[in-house]
């Protein structure tokens, strides 16, 4: 658990260093890092059982099991939800950002609005980080890189919590152990 925090709080780090460096080092750290965290995944499934059978004994794991693979696909479809919001946060940040170093005549010439309807534009698409870069003053860098860092950072932190939460569960106390008779 302790990997995966560190992977998911080091790749924007490893991101800026591939963007300012472009050096192989730093593109070959994102891409195993990277790697890394996809495999850990199947690895988690595949000792489950085994781990659940520890923690709560052998006669209920099945149940168990359920319980947990339950909870594992509620939050597969809450993860990505959730990871993709934050992105949409700083996506909408980043072309505030922009718009602020871009001329006004230039944005109303390319996009045939003012600014103040850029809450509109961004919901139409009509105005993306992209086609801000375009008219954007030299020398103006382009945020689409760091656009998962809040995610990245909030996964880090959330794997945290689990950890946090894992290290506080106790096997059960014999006492609860139900009677043979």
């Amino acid at each position: 658990v302790r990997g995966s925090i560190a992977i998911y709080a080091s790749l924007p780090t490893i991101i800026q260093q591939v963007i300012n460096n472009q050096s192989a080092g730093s593109l070959a750290a994102f891409c195993g890092l990277s790697v890394a965290a996809i495999s850990m995944f199947g690895g988690v499934y595949s000792i489950l059982p085994a781990y659940e059978s520890d923690l709560f004994g052998t006669k209920y794991v099945g149940a168990n099991h359920g319980k947990m693979l339950l909870f594992s696909s509620t939050a597969a479809i809450a993860g990505p939800s959730s990871f993709l919001y934050l992105k949409s946060l700083s996506e909408k940040a980043a072309i505030t950002d922009l718009v602020s170093k871009i001329d006004p005549v230039a944005f109303k010439d390319k996009f045939g609005s003012d600014v103040s309807a850029l809450d509109t534009l961004i919901e139409a698409k009509t105005v993306t980080v992209a086609k801000l870069m375009e008219i954007a003053p030299a020398g103006v860098m382009d945020p689409t890189p760091f656009l998962y860092d809040t995610s990245f950072y909030s996964i880090a932190a959330a794997i945290g919590i689990g950890a946090v939460a894992h290290a506080m569960i106790r096997p059960v106390n014999p006492k609860w152990y139900e009677k043979v008779e």
